[in-house]
């Protein structure tokens, strides 16, 4: 009895001895071999959002809520009959790929932006237009948007395809928004409104600031309107100071109701669910899309020096 007892304890200071010489040489690669994160890498980690690992350990994705403001061409077409999902995550992959090649920045209806694409039969094989946003719409591959400007004072209105391979480059020259989703009432606008250098120069933005609301209120001309906007509840426009009968008309026309239509919602837009997983997935391509854009730049700054 006496001698397994010696044997045992003998065996436990062995085994104590030796992981308390493992747990010091552990511990001394952790700290001689711990790598170095750089300021991309350090930059790349706080702005990606995760959610705590769900039961089967994985971690989740989550896209800041604001992407569905920033990049709704990423939503599909809320229409039912023209739904098809194989269709819908292959547009999206296209658009990735396609970001990759053009960098397409943020922006919103009532940013200037000056767009360049690839023309023939210009000089210089390409040609810049300068304008204001004035609406912007479709969804996947059909994603559109329209700029305003007057030349030679003369109004000018160019679609662009946000996904188009004749555009060579995007610029937002102006970061701000509007009262109005759609400013198509500065076709009926005086002409400073929509006039616009096409020399403009980009105007400095701190980064991760709010993007400004512009609460410009415009003056159009005199009757007749290419619409009736007495009829549409315009914010950015100024009094019309119109005779009560066109007031009385639009009053009798205008479906308040339309607003607490729950199902009328529905159909027009994705379910919120549905968008948390769409941009899930364009996050974390977006982010590693612009972690390399920052190492191009500050490869090409490094060869200027």
């Amino acid at each position: 009895m006496l001698r397994r007892a010696v044997l045992q304890t003998f065996r436990q200071g062995l085994a104590q001895s030796f992981f308390k010489r493992n747990a010091v040489s552990l511990s001394e690669t952790t700290v001689t071999h711990q790598p170095i994160e750089t300021s991309d890498e350090a930059d790349e980690k706080s702005v990606s959002k995760q959610k705590p690992g769900d039961e089967s350990g994985n971690t989740v994705v989550v896209a800041p809520p604001e992407f569905r403001f920033m990049y709704p061409e990423f939503l599909p077409d809320p229409a039912m009959e023209r739904r098809n999902r194989l269709k819908e995550k292959l547009e999206r992959i296209d658009m990735l790929q396609r970001r990759s090649v053009v960098e397409i920045p943020e922006f919103y209806t009532g940013s200037v932006m000056a767009v360049t694409v690839a023309d023939a039969n210009s000089p210089n094989k390409f040609a810049r237009f300068v304008g204001i946003c004035i609406q912007r719409g479709g969804s996947g591959l059909r994603a559109w948007f329209i700029l305003r400007n007057v030349v030679d004072k003369q109004g000018v209105e160019i679609l662009y395809e946000m996904y188009c391979p004749l555009i060579q480059k995007i610029e937002v020259l102006r970061l701000e928004r509007r009262l109005d989703e759609s400013l198509l009432y500065l076709r009926d606008a005086l002409p400073e409104y929509s006039t616009f250098p096409l020399d403009m120069e980009p105007e400095r933005r701190l980064n991760n600031s709010v993007v400004p609301i512009n609460p410009l209120k415009v003056k159009l001309r005199p009757r007749p309107w290419l619409e009736r906007w007495e009829r549409q509840n315009l914010q950015g426009v100024e009094d019309l100071n119109l005779p009560q009968r066109f007031y009385d008309k639009a009053e009798k026309v205008a479906k308040p109701w339309e607003k607490y239509d729950l199902m009328l919602q529905y159909r027009k837009t994705i379910p919120a669910e549905e968008q948390e997983k769409i941009f899930a997935d364009v996050h974390s391509q977006l982010q590693q899309q612009e972690f390399k854009r920052k190492i191009r730049r500050r490869r090409g700054t490094d060869n200027e020096q």
